[in-house]
């Protein structure tokens, strides 16, 4: 008889988990939010970043919170992303912080610095190394809170109209180049200009610019590089490895619910490693078929990499020197890269070179 009664109690014990397992997420909110990327469908590594996450941040709150993510320009400019943001216009963005480099240059840490730090790198800075704390505290002097939204991994150094052997073969260059580096490569004599993704060829093919950088081959054969300007240099000094983000206004993340915020958070770091493993898997077949079409591969000079290292070095030390937000980031940032550069030299480093090598 006792028996029979456990049995009963547990059975309807069962029937009301059941059934509270969707009254639970039925008691949670309908959100509908907007999302501005900075990035052109075409692109579907990039901009695909921002769906991925959409689409789990759906799954994960069983359709009860839902964001439209719309390209570049569709909503507002490209390069306006993080404004459109600060000012309530799209609850969220996906982005480069250093696209906001004019506002102030501590932006490019969240994103890439010249000869900064690598995706696994920079990663790890973010995730472990003190990096998340940093940029959130910088970040909500404008009222934001961002998230890690991918990152393309090193890129390519561009594409130019004619072959650049020496350092004063960039004197004069009108160069589609953003952020931190415009001001390295401006101490060398180069122009720099600041164009969104999906108006560079334009730009390249009238021959407003000279030479053009995105971001490697898996996307440069989408926009059609090749087409204007022979020559594809490498590496992108510049451009280790480019963390993009999420842009969330504080007053709008404040709203959600812990569960939102959790899905949130669970969403970005799988379309960080989602993009990640995109571009790592797509990027050497494209090189192939660029090379095949007849692309001429060049890598930058002894040369012309010490220089723009050197003036890397004078442009971040003279910010350090004027700007106290930026100094905050940079010193715990610089070593931890000289930490990580050291541990790379003895282990990954070594390994990579010699495979190589083989066949």
């Amino acid at each position: 008889m006792e028996r029979r009664s456990f049995i009963k109690k547990a059975a309807v014990g069962a029937s009301v988990g059941a059934v509270a397992a969707p009254a639970l997420a039925q008691s949670q909110p309908t959100i509908n939010w907007r999302l501005a990327s900075s990035f052109p469908k075409s692109l579907d590594t990039i901009y695909g970043a921002a769906e991925t996450f959409s689409k789990r941040v759906s799954q994960l709150t069983g359709g009860k919170f839902n964001i439209r993510v719309f390209a570049g320009g569709e909503i507002v400019p490209a390069l306006q992303v993080m404004d459109a943001v600060q000012a309530g216009t799209v609850e969220i963005g996906h982005s480069a912080s250093y696209y906001y480099f004019g506002k102030d240059p501590t932006f490019a840490f969240d994103g890439v610095v010249p000869f900064g730090l690598n995706s696994r790198q920079q990663t790890a800075w973010w995730d472990q190394g003190g990096g998340r704390d940093l940029t959130r505290e910088f970040f909500k002097d404008y009222g934001i809170i961002n998230f890690m939204g991918g990152n393309t991994g090193a890129q390519m150094g561009g594409w130019f109209r004619k072959e650049v052997k020496t350092v004063q073969d960039l004197n004069g260059l009108k160069m589609r180049i953003g952020g931190f580096a415009g001001r390295v490569m401006q101490k060398l004599g180069l122009v720099p200009q600041q164009i969104a993704g999906g108006d560079i060829y334009p730009a390249l093919e009238k021959g407003t610019i000279d030479a053009a950088e995105w971001i490697g081959p898996y996307d440069d054969e989408k926009l059609g590089f090749n087409k204007v300007a022979p020559f594809y240099y490498t590496p992108g000094w510049w451009e280790a490895g480019l963390q993009v983000s999420f842009y969330v206004g504080i007053k709008e993340w404040e709203k959600l619910p812990k569960e939102y915020q959790a899905a949130v958070e669970a969403a970005s770091y799988e379309s960080h490693v989602t993009m990640q493993a995109e571009y790592d898997a797509r990027n050497p077949a494209a090189l192939a078929r660029l090379l095949k079409n007849g692309v001429k591969l060049r890598q930058f000079s002894k040369e012309i990499m010490e220089a723009c290292y050197k003036a890397t070095n004078e442009v971040m030390e003279e910010e350090a020197a004027k700007n106290a937000k930026f100094k905050k980031v940079y010193e715990p940032w610089k070593r931890f890269r000289q930490d990580q550069n050291q541990w790379f030299s003895v282990a990954e480093v070594p390994l990579q070179n010699f495979m190589i090598t083989r066949k």
